[in-house]
């Protein structure tokens, strides 16, 4: 089964988070789509790679400024992997009906949100109902510290 990681955001938001797990699947030589909820979340988060200080280069694309053959992170609204990526980050309580289909997923989510962190909290059980293997990570002051 897949490796689902769940990110619980306490201390930064998505667009400051992000860049630096995405830095690593990069550093592995890895590919990467990241789902978000909308076209205006999409904007942004494509604004915020450009601009992000660490790392400093994260090459990406979108279905409007990019060729996902092209592009190791793909950014989309939709669940698909056209980059062929094996990392799929999702954010703003996206899902994937495919989650075999990646190496590893990340299930990033805003903790100071109630809504997210209990839509979350079903995502957890419907995937641990599912045979996924399952870890927590929350933000804490030295970075992502992972949870029993």
């Amino acid at each position: 089964m897949t490796e689902i990681g769940f990110y619980h955001l306490t201390r930064t938001a998505l667009e400051v988070a992000l860049p630096k797990l995405l830095g690593r699947v990069l550093a592995s030589g890895g590919r990467a789509v990241v789902r978000v909820g909308g076209p205006e979340r999409l904007a942004a988060l494509d604004t915020a790679l450009w601009l992000c200080p660490d790392p400093d280069w994260l090459p990406h694309g979108t279905p409007a400024t990019g060729d996902a053959d092209l592009q190791p992170i793909w950014l989309t609204t939709e669940d698909e992997a056209p980059n062929g990526a094996r990392h799929l980050f999702l954010a703003d309580g996206a899902e994937t009906a495919r989650p075999e289909a990646y190496d590893r997923v990340f299930d990033l989510f805003d903790g100071n949100d109630p809504a997210a962190l209990e839509a979350a909290r079903d995502r957890w059980r419907r995937a641990r109902a599912a045979g996924h293997a399952l870890t927590y990570w929350q933000q804490g002051p030295n970075g992502w510290a992972k949870r029993e």
